[in-house]
């Protein structure tokens, strides 16, 4: 899921850009900035840490049950919000406004202006969660705040977009995010502080749960898919990197569907990294074929960089493969 929303962004923010003739390296820019800042809501799970009395910084062993029942009390929730969105992408974009260092000092002054308001409205969001939701949801969105603030700071210096694309970035980013955890749990409150639910259960997209969660493991997977057919459009790669026989060895996962347990979305793991493993080991047997075998004593070179992406594409077409195949046997077997 946390790849799932930051690839969606990549690939929208990608799209867009390369729609509007910008370069290939600032299309990707674009798209990695705005991928992580989509990823950035899912940083109230640390509301688990502070929840849980620190028992995980103190190293003690704690069930995945235990934490992600501590961390949905506000999981989805303030970080979550469309309103909280659109406050603190404008928030993070004045936050890396740029003064000029050398010279003129009405330059430095509006930046520093832009800086303070920055300032204003992430302590503004964080009182709002201190009244709304207590202490607790003050340190959530404190956290919010200060990984947005790193981020914009991150970008201002390694990149060379302006402050108000990163605010664009910053607000489109966390926009996109609560809609895929429409199939996965409870819903988003996406008008956070305010109560008013706009949708209020999570949408079923079968009533069988395993099928349930093939789909919404399908959605994530497109999401993938969409991110590299982004980065084929821009790079001016062809589509046939996607093919490789190795990814055709995906197909017998399908089989696992006779002795696996039934996955659903309560019960998953078991399912979620076996079929990864597939993807992984497809990735590998390409890997081993490909040119980058002979690689390792030689400094890497642009052929290296677009055969690591074909090799990825492979283990990408291999899960894909492995899902279809998983399917097509858990359906024919249980319906």
């Amino acid at each position: 899921m946390f790849v799932g929303h930051a690839l969606l962004a990549f690939a929208l923010a990608v799209l867009f850009a390369e729609h509007r003739g910008w370069p290939t390296r600032q299309a990707l820019l674009l798209g990695a900035v705005t991928g992580a800042f989509a990823a950035l809501p899912d940083v109230d799970v640390v509301y688990a840490v502070v929840a849980i009395d620190g028992r995980l910084l103190l190293g003690q062993g704690i069930s995945p049950t235990a934490f992600w029942d501590a961390a949905n009390t506000v999981h989805r929730s303030m970080t979550h919000s469309l309103l909280v969105a659109v406050i603190a992408g404008p928030a993070f974009g004045l936050w890396a406004a740029r003064g000029s260092t050398g010279g003129e000092r009405a330059d430095r002054l509006r930046a520093w202006a832009g800086r303070g308001a920055s300032v204003g409205l992430l302590v503004g969001l964080v009182a709002v969660a201190l009244a709304a939701s207590g202490p607790l949801g003050g340190v959530v969105m404190a956290a919010f705040a200060l990984g947005g603030v790193a981020l914009a700071t991150l970008a201002r210096r390694r990149t060379d977009l302006s402050a108000r694309v990163l605010g664009v970035a910053a607000t489109a980013g966390p926009l996109t995010h609560p809609w895929g955890d429409l199939v996965t749990g409870q819903p988003p409150q996406l008008l956070y502080p305010f109560s008013v639910g706009i949708i209020e259960s999570r949408v079923v997209l079968h009533p069988d749960p395993t099928l349930h969660l093939l789909g919404a493991f399908a959605i994530e997977l497109a999401a993938v898919w969409l991110a590299a057919l982004a980065v084929v459009r821009v790079t001016d790669r062809s589509v046939a990197t996607f093919y490789d026989r190795s990814a055709v060895f995906g197909v017998a996962y399908g089989a696992l569907a006779l002795v696996l347990v039934p996955p659903t979305l309560e019960v998953s793991y078991h399912f979620v990294f076996s079929i990864l493993a597939v993807g992984v080991a497809c990735s590998g047997l390409s890997w081993y074929r490909s040119t980058l075998a002979t690689s390792f004593r030689r400094r890497p070179t642009v052929t290296d960089a677009r055969a690591g992406f074909a090799v990825g594409a492979t283990g990408l077409s291999g899960t894909t493969m492995a899902l279809v195949g998983y399917a097509v046997v858990y359906a024919a077997l249980w319906l």
